[in-house]
């Protein structure tokens, strides 16, 4: 049987000028319909997490002073795609068409016959003005901006800029990838009439939490960012629109603006601490410290599952035994309804939100996070002896004993069922790990359970409490505390809330009421 070949096609996107999550929801649509992802240096790693499983991903991208990987061949590889039939998704910095070569690319895909797409992406220099406190065009200060590469196509005989014109003719001037030729740059503008004092600011890595800004005039601001040094990739704002800069500055003055922090969670729940790092302007590094995997035997989840409606309480202790029961039910051809007349007890806020999903509304969280908290709301609840009664605890192979313990003690029948393991990570991980600390480039640790402290420090291995002492450390709640201090491990911040938003909020105050 003979079917229509597959036709290929490329999509030019936009990755934003790079935080992740300046991206469009088309531009991330289509970097999930890719085979293959041609990436350049400035895209964010994230963004990568969102193509699809089994695509390709070739990096095309250059560094200032690294050999770059000839257009030509960035050609060669889009068209040998297309004609295999494959989908390739061109992912740029900023936008494909601002200083981006992506309109030769699509030259090129026009001359061939190939179907393309153009998504438009957050131009950095919109993104740096804004992320800098500056605003490009304000109703007193500027009515027109110009954009202006200080790098020009090495096939030109000489530089297409007319200086005599550019240097004034805007009130707003931006350069970009001008930072190794500032000194020159700016003597050409004072050489051909813009004022000496004219406000300026240079721009490195806009929109990240390594962002910085060196402010001046035209006169001094090369002077001021060699100083400083700054480097690629980094823009230049000319005008008087950098006044506004100690006013309207909003992104490196959030509490945790540049603090690099490591984040030890499972892989698929890092995700919802990171964001919320990177709402208070920290850059999360997420290196999971813990696998999640299946219980070796499945046979007493898969019959907890099938016979959930005979129990009067069922009680998850977290967000990932919740996800396991609920997949399970879900496996069986089953849904919440099965619970019948049992009673659903989650140990906290973020363990609620993993039963909600399934469409269960706990009926208790207690207010604190904690198993003997857990223990104490059930058996008030229940409102008559726990004699006789029935509860089901889906719960991690290694937890701790306490809570089927005084349940057991008030008379309850507890079956502790094995819903997931946890694992040490993967020796590929582990080496990240230790490279990261021996660099010295982590500010903070975040642990969110003990498991996180026992295979971070058995990775970190007999240096574990001396790297670790080079760190702020943070603690989810005081039973993570506690096995980190059985393990040598000097806690700084422990939340007095036991959950991501409890954790960030109390790294939040920590460093606030720190000289």
């Amino acid at each position: 049987m003979s079917g229509a070949a597959k036709k290929g096609r490329v999509y030019l996107l936009g990755a934003g000028p790079g935080d992740p999550e300046l991206i469009t929801a088309r531009a991330l649509r289509r970097l999930a319909e890719a085979d293959l992802v041609l990436y350049d240096a400035l895209v964010h790693v994230d963004l990568l997490a969102h193509a699809k499983p089994g695509a390709e991903l070739v990096f095309v991208g250059k560094r200032a002073g690294r050999a770059a990987q000839r257009q030509a061949e960035i050609n060669a590889k889009m068209l040998e795609a297309v004609r295999e039939g494959r989908v390739v998704a061109r992912l740029k910095g900023g936008d494909p068409y601002l200083f981006g070569r992506g309109s030769e690319e699509a030259e090129l895909l026009a001359r061939e016959h190939i179907e393309f797409e153009v998504v438009p992406g957050v131009p950095s220099p919109i993104a740096a003005a804004a992320y800098a406190g500056i605003s490009l065009t304000h109703r007193e200060l500027a009515s027109s901006v110009a954009y202006v590469t200080a790098t020009e196509s090495i096939e030109k005989d000489e530089s297409a800029h007319d200086w005599t014109k550019l240097a004034t003719a805007t009130q707003t001037l931006v350069l970009f990838m001008g930072a190794r030729k500032l000194e020159s740059l700016m003597e050409r503008l004072v050489a051909h009439g813009r004022s000496p004092s004219t406000p300026a600011a240079v721009i490195q890595s806009a929109s990240l939490p390594s962002q910085r800004v060196v402010v001046g005039t035209v006169g001094d601001i090369a002077v001021r960012a060699r100083e400083a040094g700054i480097a690629m990739p980094a823009l230049t704002i000319v005008g008087d629109v950098v006044r506004l800069r100690d006013e309207l500055r909003w992104f490196d003055t959030k509490p945790l603006f540049g603090r690099r922090i490591l984040v030890t969670r499972p892989r698929d729940q890092a995700r919802a601490l990171s964001e919320l790092l990177r709402d208070e302007g920290a850059e999360p590094i997420e290196v999971p410290a813990i696998r999640i995997a299946p219980p070796d035997d499945a046979a007493p989840l898969e019959r907890a599952a099938r016979e959930a409606g005979s129990y009067d309480w069922i009680v998850f202790t977290s967000a990932n035994g919740a996800d396991a029961f609920f997949a399970e039910l879900a496996r069986q051809g089953a849904d919440a309804r099965r619970l019948a007349r049992a009673r659903v007890c989650a140990i906290g806020p973020a363990t609620a939100r993993a039963i909600a999903r399934a469409g269960v509304r706990a009926d208790i969280v207690p207010d604190e996070h904690r198993g003997e908290a857990v223990a104490e709301a059930i058996t008030r609840a229940h409102g008559r002896s726990m004699s006789g009664a029935r509860i089901l605890l889906p719960r991690a192979a290694v937890a701790r004993e306490v809570l089927p313990e005084m349940l057991g003690a008030a008379g309850a029948s507890v079956d502790v069922v094995v819903a997931y393991r946890t694992l040490a990570p993967e020796a590929s991980v582990v080496a990240r790990l230790a490279a990261a600390f021996e660099a010295g480039g982590i500010d903070v640790v975040t642990f969110t359970s003990s498991s996180t402290v026992d295979n971070l420090v058995d990775a970190l291995g007999a240096r574990a409490a001396e790297l670790l002492a080079r760190t702020v450390v943070a603690s989810i709640g005081p039973i993570t505390t506690e096995t980190a201090a059985r393990s040598g491990v000097r806690v700084d911040v422990t939340a007095a809330e036991y959950t991501a938003e409890g954790l960030v909020r109390a790294l939040v105050e920590h460093f606030a009421s720190r000289p």
